[in-house]
């Protein structure tokens, strides 16, 4: 608590702080200061908001090694964010802090699961039907889109939570999330 000043080790922001230990404990100097609402998402008690997370391009250059190693598990999680897959391109730690990151992880659970979502913000699921909300030419075909087109069955793309799959006139393609809405 005296090295952060009570503040956000994260964040900067001052506020509910509680400490909070980067797994595995046996690396020395593992406790953080952090806002009582970003342990709470860390811990799976709080759904996991990516735009909770935007100061982290910022901090991953902190000279404590317990917030450059949870700022890259974070930045991990969220490698589905344009943001966060730059950052995490362009982050270096010394080789015993990438050890440390990569031997704990986050609990396997819903949060840590990418979030599929519509133009509209709404959560997609496997086996949807969604809407084309503009027209789109589909990449090394003649098969173009239209506007208002039903997808159906759709199957979400674990790996990235702005695509979905999804049959078009009989061929299986790959949408963008931006472009459709759910039905």
């Amino acid at each position: 608590m005296a090295r952060s000043g009570g503040k956000c080790e994260l964040s900067g922001k001052e506020g509910e702080v509680v400490v909070y230990s980067v797994t595995p404990d046996s690396y020395s100097d593992n406790e953080i200061v952090v806002a009582k609402e970003l342990a709470a998402q860390l811990e799976g008690t709080a759904s996991f908001s990516a735009e909770d997370w935007r100061f982290l391009p910022d901090v991953m250059w902190s000279a404590i090694p317990a917030v450059q190693v949870l700022a890259w598990r974070v930045l991990n999680r969220l490698k589905g964010e344009s943001w966060a897959a730059d950052a995490l391109d362009i982050l270096y730690l010394e080789e015993d802090t990438l050890a440390w990151a990569q031997a704990g992880s986050f609990e396997e659970g819903e949060a840590a699961k990418p979030v599929h979502k519509d133009a509209n913000g709404n959560v997609l699921q496997n086996g949807d039907s969604v809407v084309l909300t503009k027209t789109l030419d589909v990449k090394g075909s003649s098969l173009s889109a239209k506007l208002g087109t039903v997808v159906k069955n759709i199957r979400l793309v674990e790996d990235n939570p702005e695509q979905i799959e999804g049959r078009v006139e009989g061929q299986l393609i790959v949408i963008l999330t931006k472009y459709l809405r759910r039905q």
